[in-house]
This record gives structure tokens, C-alpha cells and sequence, in this order.
């Protein structure tokens, strides 16, 4: 009966990345006969071929690519569990590794950020803003230990709590015709050049949820990864924007920029904290949730009193 190891997964992984046997066995610190001679015994163990060769170069089978599957999702796995391990063993608390999925999440990630390492000065933050396989894989492959997101995607073993309710609006320069107006409809934007920070269409809200809706697309879409060379481009009627509400206020004293409501009822969005339910119980995990949830409390109450 065949018994599959973690050497066997890391062995998969490594020649999948590096593609022969001899790059493979560098990375692994084994000679390539010892590595040929694991891969040869462990096909004979399952009774099926991983490995295909095309040329000079080694090619997962189907039964190889299901392994290397499992192997991408376990071995991160391994290398976590055994790091936490070293750290709870040398008396260290670790890293929390946040895992951003919007822009905007950043500048409110430092409202929480700052309060959070002076009450766990043991503790690391490690911030990730792109994924090989989206944030929701990062969080199950334990590539991160806590997912910033305005669009939840609710799976088996995941937790996710709001923490964060803001209002998507369009942004106009001081000249643009929009300027003072109440909101603005789709077709309203047919002319226009749209600036978003660079996403794919199907995770911006202006698209899925304001113009796509409405079959309107704008004369041209612009990609600015940073807010403040964003903002400089509307303020100089070069184009318009959709950003969140409170971050356009917080940016109102440098640049002259203005928000517009779409649609009569608006866009409203919230942002997320993921984490996976089997590390709900980390002090240091949870401790971040409650500054999340102080922060929203005391928001709503600013806006409550205004």
C-alpha cells in the first residue's frame, strides 16, 4: 500500500516549478539519481505514471496534476504549522500576514495598524496586496492569516465579519459639469475617461454595479495604482474617479476633488475581515478584530453626532 510523505508532495512542487529533474533535486539538496529513484518508487507504490517527459522537460500526468493540487495546498500548510511551532518553542508571538484585496483597504489598514503594534509590540504585521490565486486561496493556503475585502466570498472553514460601512462614489475635478450635482446617472459617464486603481472590470463596483447594469461603457478606462497621482489627474479634469466616500474627505484639504453620489440611491459597500475559522482562538488574530470593531463603533458615533 502506498503511503504518500511530505517529501513526496515537495518533490511534485519542485519539479513542477523548476521543470527538470536536476534543477528540482538542487532545489531539494539531493543528488538526481536519489530523486529519480523516489519519483520511480513512489509510481510503483500508486500503480500510475505523475510524470510525463516532453523533450528535456518532465510534465505532470493527470494523476500528477491532482497530486501536485494537493501538494500546493498541503505543503504551505506544513511550513506554517512547523514555523508557529519554532515561535511558540523560542517564546515568540510571530506575524500577522494581512492579505490586501482593495486599494482603499490600505489607508484604513493604517487606522488600525498603528494602535495595534503598540498593544503587541511581539507581533509583526507582514501586509500582501497580491495573490497568485486570489485572496481567498491565500487564506486557505495559509499564504496569509487575515484577508482585507469588500467582497466576501462565504466558503466552509472561513469567517468573515464587517467592519467597515462606506458609500462608492464617482469623484470630479472643480471644472467638471458634475460638480454640484445630487448624482449622476450611467449614460453620464459615456464620454468620459474613467481612472480606477488596476483591477480586473468584474471587482470594480462602478462597473458591476452602476454602468455594466446599465449597458454604458466609458469613452476610455485609465489604470493609476496610486490614490494621490489618481486624485492629481481628476483635480486637473483629466478624468473621473470611483472611490469610497471617507477616503475622498480625508484627501478634500490637498486636492480639489469632489464627490458625486451614483444613482439616486447610491453604492454602498462595506469592508471585510476574513480569517480561517480554526484560528478564531489566536489572541493575537483576535485582538486585531476587536481594534476593527472599536474603530467602526467609534465612526458610527462620529456620524451619529454630526
Amino acid at each position: 500500500m502506498a503511503i504518500l510523505e511530505r517529501t513526496h508532495l515537495e518533490i511534485v512542487r519542485a519539479v513542477d516549478q523548476h521543470g527538470s529533474l536536476t534543477a528540482a533535486a538542487d532545489k531539494l539538496h539531493l543528488t538526481q539519481s536519489a530523486l529519480s529513484h523516489s519519483i520511480h518508487k513512489l509510481e510503483d507504490q500508486l500503480g500510475v505514471a505523475i510524470w510525463r517527459r516532453e523533450g528535456r522537460s518532465l510534465r505532470p500526468t493527470q494523476a500528477g496534476e491532482y497530486l501536485l493540487a494537493v501538494a500546493n495546498r498541503l505543503a504551505p500548510q506544513f511550513a506554517h504549522a512547523e514555523e508557529r511551532l519554532r515561535q511558540f518553542a523560542q517564546g515568540e508571538r510571530g506575524t500577522l500576514r494581512i492579505g490586501m484585496e482593495c486599494h482603499p483597504c490600505y489607508q484604513w489598514l493604517l487606522k488600525i495598524a498603528s494602535p495595534y503594534l503598540t498593544a503587541w509590540p511581539a507581533v509583526d504585521l507582514d501586509v500582501k496586496q497580491k495573490f497568485q490565486f486570489g485572496g481567498i486561496s491565500a487564506l486557505f493556503g495559509y499564504e496569509i492569516d487575515l484577508l482585507v475585502t469588500p467582497d466576501p466570498l462565504y466558503k466552509t472553514g472561513l469567517f468573515f465579519e464587517p467592519v467597515f460601512d462606506y458609500e462608492q462614489v464617482l469623484v470630479v475635478g472643480p471644472q467638471h459639469p458634475l460638480c454640484n450635482a445630487s448624482h449622476v446617472q450611467p449614460e453620464q459617464l459615456a464620454g468620459e475617461i474613467l481612472i480606477t486603481y488596476p483591477v480586473t472590470i468584474d471587482r470594480l463596483d462602478i462597473y458591476t454595479r452602476f454602468l455594466t447594469p446599465a449597458g454604458i461603457s466609458p469613452k476610455r478606462h485609465k489604470l493609476i495604482e496610486t490614490t494621490d497621482i489618481m486624485l492629481q489627474m481628476v483635480a486637473s479634469g483629466r478624468g473621473v474617479a470611483a472611490l469610497p466616500r471617507w477616503l475622498v474627505e480625508e484627501y478634500a484639504d490637498r486636492f480639489a476633488v469632489f464627490p458625486v453620489r451614483l444613482g439616486v440611491e447610491g453604492v454602498d459597500k462595506q469592508i471585510f475581515l476574513g480569517i480561517r475559522e480554526a484560528d478564531a482562538d489566536i489572541d493575537y488574530l483576535r485582538a486585531f478584530l476587536v481594534l476593527a470593531r472599536a474603530l467602526r463603533d467609534t465612526i458610527e458615533q462620529r456620524h451619529k453626532e454630526r
